[in-house]
């Protein structure tokens, strides 16, 4: 089964095939940077972002996917126009509610591995894709920030079912709680992404990773994905939990003092 990938529109998504030193079954997954600066998630591209790992998994002809950013970095988190939004309306925020849930357990369940390559910042949905990847690879001067606490809303989304496993908890809560930016370098140093290299060794690694594991034994590399992605699924009670409170946290007042001071870029002031 091939899924139509022309559907979705705030992805641009193509093969890397033999001639351009690939394998040929390397889904390349790149999110678009419609604002001409950094890729956000939308109303639509928060849902195709949580979709396309059910395309991924159904499309017999891929081996592995890749994920990266356009533009001027991986991520820029949820479109401001979308927080509002949900802020607002019960509705919104019930479906996008969906769609994060769906995000992070279509990527853990997934059977085709995923590379992830971060540069510049990264926030946000496509954050959580970034890290939950099986190999996520950041470039050293990129920037992660969870920002969830920044905006008035609880850590949810992937934080809580994998940043203690991947960072230990102590760092988790550190950066979880703060919103303090983390270099590739220092993401490496505490565990949280796989590797980290020069700006313009990015894709050649993702890439060169992405090869290696489309070549191997496909049995063998999906079913040690779902062995160990037991222990995500074992997280699964905590990450609804903090996915309910988050998305609590988009009803209440913080939120709107959060949402004013970003778009005034000013450090908010929660009563």
């Amino acid at each position: 089964m091939k899924p139509e990938y022309s559907r979705y529109q705030t992805l641009s998504i193509t093969r890397r095939g033999p001639e351009h030193g690939g394998v040929g079954s390397v889904l390349d997954i790149q999110m678009r940077a419609l604002n001409g600066k950094l890729p956000t998630s939308g109303h639509e591209g928060h849902w195709e972002l949580s979709e396309i790992w059910r395309d991924v998994s159904a499309d017999n002809s891929v081996r592995c996917a890749v994920l990266r950013g356009e533009g001027m970095g991986f991520s820029g988190g949820g479109d401001l126009a979308l927080v509002d939004d949900m802020s607002r309306d019960f509705e919104v925020r019930t479906r996008v509610w969906k769609e994060a849930r769906d995000l992070v357990y279509n990527v853990i369940n997934c059977d085709k591995p995923i590379v992830s390559a971060m540069h510049g910042p990264a926030v946000g949905a496509g954050l959580v894709a970034g890290l939950l990847a099986d190999i996520s690879i950041a470039s050293k001067t990129a920037k992660i920030v969870d920002g969830h606490t920044r905006l008035g809303v609880a850590a949810g989304d992937h934080a809580a079912i994998v940043w203690p496993l991947l960072c230990g908890m102590a760092k988790a809560k550190y950066y979880l709680m703060l919103c303090d930016a983390i270099s590739g370098e220092e993401a490496e140093r505490i565990g949280l992404v796989s590797l980290t290299v020069d700006d313009a060794d990015l894709l050649p690694k993702a890439y060169e990773v992405a090869d290696r594991l489309a070549s191997g034994s496909q049995t063998a590399i999906r079913w040690t994905k779902y062995s160990l992605n037991n222990w995500l699924r074992q997280a699964g009670p905590a990450f609804d939990t903090s996915l309910a409170l988050e998305f609590m946290g988009f009803a209440g007042p913080d939120v709107r003092e959060g949402l004013s001071s970003l778009r005034e870029r000013r450090a908010p002031k929660f009563s």
